[in-house]
């Protein structure tokens, strides 16, 4: 739009072209998307599986590059078609309003000049029944002309007010057309390319600031239909709902959003944060401080997983939320669990964050029981969930004592959001969906059990290397006493953390009676000896849940003050009995599962 805008001119805006050079844009970014999907998963798993050698490798490169290129022009040019269409739709609601202003001052035989001013006739007062003269009125000024009327400041018309608002109603909506106008040029003059066949990370850090400003500039079109309150069932028939081109354009606007939504498919998910992945890598590139640093290799290193080919018996990989907020985010899931009917969600717990040791360690924990779980029934999915803040180790395992229950609750809270979206999106008539809690991940998943009517869809649950649970009794964790699983490997510390109570009598009675004292009251505070410091100890009888038998692991603490055995529950060489047990637990066959004795 050039020039001053008009009221007229505003009405003569052609919004269908700007609909049309929308779509012009969407196909281009569908074609890039169409042109990475076939790159990635047909050519370069057809080259890996057909060519080896410096050569193949090479090839790989380059094409895993193009990739990177074609994602790259996706995401730029889906941020050129959100721009235009929620420019069109901007200027629609202004040139309705306007049309609806000129129809009530035709309607009332008023008239509408060209500058935007109103005119309107001579009146017959209500007191003196003297014929009150017309005027005519700006808009924005807020005072109507009345020099057409000398002398009759006392008794106005009674249409000047109306003339008023008339005038104002024109005036605000070509001012808020010319300033969408002014906005959106800025917007789209600042979405272009960098010069060359590559897209450097800091193309990235761009297209992060590009996303920024479209978002805030389609707020309106996009955002405000987003039901970020509602439940995971009434997200899943929104998206169902929305027609393909916009759904194109949430997941180019808004993928931070679509892909961490409870509730919408996996499959879409996993396309949003992949984008995302891209963002938040070029992001986190432009600061300069340790987090950051932390948190960009763990991307990396998740990127580069999820760009690998598959090994034989490896599952896919799906990307189900991932997020830099507090100690990061990141939701990955082995398998499909939209279409697998066994589901198992596994809740990581002390010290971890988004970093190189959760990007190795806990994915590889999940993969492992995916696999595991697939040599009983090729239909499961393992997923590892960091979708909330676990307390951090500064020094040793003894800073547990600073962890509460804080951070369990509110991360319970998230978790069920979480499994609740995994129930409603599975196409399964009955998926037996199992929760999976390690360390202070088990009180996690405690606290979610213990929420509302438990966590949603969920009909075992597995605690291993729990320091507690927050609960005295499996029953009460919602699934059945019967339904509750324990793995508590002998020469795990976290499983034999002492109470509250007992740390403080036992300091009572060092000061009192020395090492001796020390023992004696830490006994009498804890009489059974089934206590934890989250409460009763899972793996005891009072407890009353299944403990299954693991291994009983390394000696508690190695040279560099790790314990071991509180880390092998999952891993199928050096805990071959745990990791073979979550596994028929996770599938529905806990009949199978080898059974060790109480505590």
């Amino acid at each position: 739009m050039k020039g001053a805008l008009t009221w007229s001119a505003l009405l003569a805006v052609p919004c269908g072209e700007l609909d049309g050079a929308a779509d012009g844009w969407g196909r281009l970014s569908d074609r890039a998307d169409a042109a990475r999907d076939r790159i990635d998963q047909q050519i370069l798993t057809g080259l890996r599986e057909t060519q080896e050698g410096e050569a193949a490798d090479a090839a790989l490169d380059r094409l895993r590059r193009l990739s990177r290129n074609f994602q790259y022009v996706h995401t730029e040019t889906g941020l050129v078609r959100t721009a235009l269409n929620s420019l069109a739709h901007e200027v629609r609601a202004h040139q309705r309003a306007v049309r609806e202003a000129v129809e009530d001052a035709e309607r009332l035989k008023f008239r509408v000049h060209a500058d935007g001013s109103v005119s309107y006739p001579e009146k017959e007062g209500l007191v003196s029944g003297e014929l009150l003269p017309g005027g005519k009125t700006a808009g924005g000024n807020g005072f109507p002309d009345l020099t057409a009327s000398p002398g009759t400041l006392t008794t106005p018309n009674p249409h000047a007010a109306t003339a008023q608002d008339l005038a104002d109603r024109i005036a605000r909506a070509v001012t808020m057309a010319t300033e969408a106008d002014t906005r959106y040029a800025g917007i789209l003059r600042s979405l272009k390319a960098e010069d060359g066949l590559d897209v450097p990370t800091s193309a990235w850090t761009d297209a992060a600031a590009d996303m920024a400003s479209v978002r805030e500039a389609a707020r309106a079109y996009l955002n405000d239909h987003i039901p970020y309150r509602a439940s995971a069932a009434e997200r899943k028939e929104w998206w169902a709902s929305l027609p393909p081109e916009l759904r194109d354009e949430y997941l180019a606007t808004y993928p931070d959003i679509i892909g961490n939504l409870d509730g919408i498919p996996a499959l879409v998910r996993d396309a949003a944060n992949r984008d995302n992945l891209q963002l938040l890598i070029g992001k986190l590139a432009g600061c300069d401080d340790g987090e950051a640093a932390e948190k960009l290799e763990a991307l990396r290193l998740i990127a580069e997983q999820l760009e690998a080919p598959l090994k034989p018996g490896d599952p896919p990989m799906y990307l189900l939320g991932i997020g830099d907020e507090g100690n990061g985010r990141a939701i990955v899931s082995y398998g499909n669990p939209d279409a697998s009917k066994n589901v198992a969600a596994y809740v990581p717990g002390l010290n971890t964050g988004l970093d190189d040791m959760f990007a190795k360690n806990d994915l590889r924990r999940a993969r492992d029981t995916a696999k595991g779980m697939r040599r009983w029934d090729s239909e499961s999915a393992s997923i590892v969930w960091l979708g909330y803040d676990a307390p951090q180790l500064v020094d040793s395992w003894s800073s547990l004592a600073v962890a509460g229950p804080g951070r369990a609750e509110k991360g319970g809270h998230s978790f069920n959001g979480f499994m609740d979206g995994i129930r409603v999106a599975n196409v399964n008539e009955n998926p037996h969906l199992t929760a999976i809690g390690h360390s202070y991940g088990s009180r996690t998943v405690g606290a979610a059990a213990q929420q509302g009517d438990g966590i949603p869809g969920v009909d075992d649950i597995i605690l291993v290397g729990s320091p507690g649970v927050g609960a005295d009794h499996a029953v009460d964790l919602n699934v059945g006493k019967g339904h509750v699983f324990v793995g508590a490997a002998d020469n795990d510390p976290v499983t034999m953390l002492p109470t509250r109570t007992q740390v403080v009598a036992s300091a009572a009675g060092f000061y009192l009676g020395g090492v001796y004292g020390a023992a004696l009251a830490g006994d009498l505070a804890d009489p059974g000896d089934d206590d934890l410091w989250f409460g009763k100890d899972p793996a005891s009888r009072e407890f009353g849940a299944h403990r299954f038998r693991v291994a009983a692991g390394p000696l508690p603490i190695d040279v560099r003050g790790i314990a071991l055995a509180h880390s092998n529950y999952f891993d199928p060489v050096e805990d071959r009995a745990s990791a073979n047990n979550i596994a028929l637990i996770s599938v529905g066959r806990a009949s199978e599962v080898k059974n060790e004795e109480y505590r």
